[in-house]
């Protein structure tokens, strides 16, 4: 039994295991937790509820990076 599910990351389809904290599919992506903003289906989610945020069937993510300098 495969518990592979798919979502929309940045425009493309991408699968994971469910079910995933979200912090670990960013990681799984090459994304740097840290250096990222994320928009979580259509609403900006805030870091401190990263943790509980379990990546869902059909869920869409658009992961923004987070550049510095001046």
């Amino acid at each position: 039994m495969s518990n592979q599910i798919t979502l929309h990351v940045n425009g493309e389809i991408h699968s994971c295991l469910s079910p995933t904290p979200l912090p670990e599919l960013l990681q799984q992506l090459g994304f740097n937790p840290r250096l990222v903003a994320v928009e979580y289906n259509g609403e900006i989610l805030h870091r401190q509820f990263w943790d509980q945020t379990t990546i869902q069937q059909g869920d869409r993510l658009e992961v923004v990076t987070i550049v510095g300098g001046g």
